[in-house]
């Protein structure tokens, strides 16, 4: 037996049928699961320059090999696609419980193709495939909608949702499962567009059985009485990401008032020790003993007087400090209104952020933003933007295309303020204090993500984070272990003391494929991975121009950044080059036919010329 089901799931809502395929067992040695799988199907099966909201465009859920073995961390599931925003391969990784359910009902991916002529949702039990209207169920919230299913399919169904907003067709929708979303690069709106409400799936568990299942065991024991002990487990079980929150406005790279500065006064009231203070109870994903999530309370909004899991990190900076905002109720509120329509929070927060700051240089006034006075900290304000982009309505219509799209129709300076890369909104790490984040965002193939590739030495200060030089090979290589990460998937928060060599022990134990014992093969695949993603973005356009940082990074100073004030990107280029040949690509960052070789991806050569 092996953990890999070795089937796929292939949907085609334009002609409301399905199919199970075997993936071929080659595809798992080159690609293992999850992002690497779903990135080989998507470059051999999409055609260049296709619409992302049209019909030909698909969208792959995928589940890492391990899920539901009993390994903690390893049950996650990614969603990848052609992004609507960025116009890239795009893939974004969701905790919760679905992934684990697509591994019981038997399948490594789901794609999904087509498009339904009205909105739909689509159930997958053990009887088959199911398709019904969801007339019944257009404007309904994630949430809601999710208690809808359950009701209907019963109480063990697990779904994935979209929002008002995918129905919308806001760029940066997302799909919800439980209380975990997968937020980045326009995931939902490519469900919206293809009119799937929510798929949902209702099986009798099947646990996978590994191949050398008494040695897999052992090594479980090994993992859960490790991570027991371990003092970065603990502390994510206790405070979460918010923890992070303070040591970035320490280290002066957490982005305020739209990256004008990097820390911000009250930094306290928003930190993990607050909301570790405002925990109502754990939260956590199938199978995970780390538990970083918690239950808070939300006062205002379409969910006040319930409970939301969250804010993690990334949308407390979005909504705090980005905004000039430290109130850890207001972001907690503001993170519930995201959910209930179903956008990316970081999106979200960026967008609104462009949207102050124009607001603060004159470049909008109150005529544009439909009589809101946008001066930074108007959480009133905020909550109205949140509205109008989820309903598509006034200046939301507009923000809601993203900043790179917003800034292209208003003109003139507008640009500079758009904190982008590929379209992709900046998380929150101002990249003019970590040189290596500057260069891992700038050349990362979905956008300006923070978990393409993580400077880790410098963040710990390990290594010097404002050099200039000697940042492309480590870069390379932390491009190439994120890739493994995802296409295990190993969840960067659950993953505590974990190395590679264990990974490969894990892989070897529960596949039997003996390829994966050798670490340096086992780091090979990241490579590939992280290149056919590449070739695929190479063959929609995308070349060295592309791989960019926004104006601010490279003109401006950064500001009250405590260590880091002062700091700029000042030689892109050097980094751009020093990468590039760390990977074997060409000066214009395309990959060269001799680094294709030796990857086994020949076939994509004729596709790049």
């Amino acid at each position: 037996m092996t953990t890999f089901a070795g089937k796929l799931l292939r949907i085609d809502l334009g002609s409301f049928t399905s199919t199970i395929e075997q993936i071929p067992e080659l595809y798992f040695s080159d690609f293992i699961s999850a992002r690497g799988l779903a990135a080989k199907y998507l470059f051999d099966e999409l055609k260049p320059n296709i619409d992302p909201l049209g019909p030909g465009n698909k969208l792959i859920l995928s589940v890492g090999v391990l899920a539901g073995t009993g390994l903690q961390g390893f049950s996650k599931w990614a969603v990848s696609t052609k992004s609507p925003l960025t116009g890239t391969i795009f893939r974004s990784v969701v905790g919760g419980n679905f992934g684990a359910w697509m591994k019981h009902a038997g399948y490594d991916l789901i794609i999904i193709q087509g498009s339904a002529k009205n909105l739909v949702t689509v159930h997958v039990d053990t009887s088959g495939v199911y398709f019904s209207d969801a007339k019944e169920f257009s404007g309904i919230d994630p949430r809601g909608l999710q208690k809808l299913l359950k009701k209907k399919y019963g109480r063990r169904t697990e779904s994935a949702c979209i929002g008002i907003a995918g129905e919308n067709l806001i760029r940066y929708a997302s799909i919800t499962s439980g209380e975990r979303t997968a937020s980045r690069g326009g995931v939902g709106t490519v469900m919206g567009a293809k009119n799937l409400k929510a798929i949902s799936i209702n099986v009798p568990v099947k646990k996978p059985v590994p191949f050398d299942n008494p040695r897999f065991q052992d090594l479980v024991k090994k993992q859960i009485s490790m991570l027991k002990d371990h003092p970065r487990k603990k502390n994510m079980t206790t405070l979460g990401t918010p923890y992070i929150t303070t040591v970035l406005d320490k280290m002066g790279i957490l982005p305020v008032k739209n990256f004008q500065e990097g820390s911000i006064p009250g930094i306290d009231k928003v930190s993990g020790k607050k909301f570790y203070d405002l925990k109502m109870a754990k939260a956590g994903c199938y199978l995970c003993m780390t538990r970083c999530g918690g239950m808070r309370n939300v006062t205002e909004g379409p969910f006040g007087g319930t409970q939301i899991d969250g804010p993690e990190y990334e949308s407390i900076y979005a909504f705090g400090p980005l905004l000039d905002i430290t109130d850890s109720a207001f972001v907690t509120d503001a993170n519930a209104f995201c959910d209930y329509y179903g956008l990316d929070t970081i999106s979200t927060g960026v967008s609104i952020a462009f949207a102050f700051e124009l607001f603060e240089k004159g470049i909008i006034s109150a005529v544009d933003t439909n009589g809101l006075d946008l001066t930074w900290g108007n959480k009133k304000a905020i909550f109205s933007l949140i509205e109008m982009i989820g309903k598509k309505e006034g200046i939301g219509a507009l923000l809601g295309q993203g900043v790179k799209r917003a800034a292209r129709d208003l003109g003139g300076e507008a640009g500079i303020y758009a904190m982008e890369i590929k379209g992709l909104e900046l998380a929150g790490y101002d990249p003019r204090g970590v040189k290596g984040y500057a260069l891992s965002m700038a050349t990362s193939n979905i956008g300006g993500s923070h978990m393409y590739g993580r400077p880790r030495e410098e963040l710990s200060g390990i290594k010097d984070p404002f050099t200039e030089t000697d940042k492309g090979l480590p870069i390379a290589q932390v491009q190439k272990e994120q890739a493994l990460d995802d296409s295990l998937i190993a969840c960067t928060f659950g993953n505590s003391g974990l190395s590679f060599e264990m990974y490969a022990e894990y892989l070897a134990a529960a596949t039997g494929n003996k390829e994966f014992e050798n670490v340096n093969n086992f780091i090979k695949i990241g490579e590939r991975i992280v290149c056919i993603e590449r070739c695929f973005n190479v063959r929609e356009g995308f070349a060295r121009k592309d791989d960019s940082l926004p104006k601010r990074m490279t003109t401006e100073p950064l500001r009250k950044a405590g260590p880091s004030t002062g700091q700029m990107i000042r030689n892109l280029d050097k980094l751009l080059d020093e990468y590039y040949e760390a990977l074997g690509y060409g000066k214009n960052g395309i990959p060269k036919p001799g680094k294709l070789r030796e990857l086994g991806l020949d076939g994509t050569i004729k596709n790049l010329s």
